[in-house]
């Protein structure tokens, strides 16, 4: 069953849920603000897609952090500063043994799950 990282009231994890839930697909919802958000994730996740893909440079959050944090961003500093400011997670992260992926598109989680289900 994939696990679907986000926040409540973020609109791309609405509509990725809804998507979900639409298609008859079961997931388990992990907010990141209620349920946290721990260094293992990030580092899970970072092992299995580049970490640059997971770091919301987008986000009013980003915008937020001094320019000194900003700049020359490695892979520690990213994730130690989204293990700090979860908000800097981009969203939905959607986790499985077989996939994982970020960002919701229609497009996107159409081929991710009818991947899954021809393997099944």
């Amino acid at each position: 069953m994939p696990t679907i990282y986000g926040i409540k009231n973020c609109d791309s994890c609405r509509n990725a849920r809804k998507w979900l839930s639409d298609n008859s697909i079961v997931y388990r919802f992990h907010d990141l603000r209620e349920d946290g958000l721990e260094i293992q994730m990030l580092e899970r996740w970072s092992g299995r897609i580049d970490w640059q893909k997971l770091l919301n440079t987008r986000s009013t959050t980003w915008r937020q952090l001094p320019q000194s944090v900003k700049d020359d961003i490695t892979k520690s500093k990213a994730l130690s500063v989204m293990l700090e400011n979860p908000t800097l997670v981009k969203r939905p992260v959607v986790e499985s043994h077989k996939f994982i992926a970020v960002g919701f598109t229609v497009e996107n989680y159409e081929k991710i799950f009818e991947k899954i289900s021809n393997q099944q």
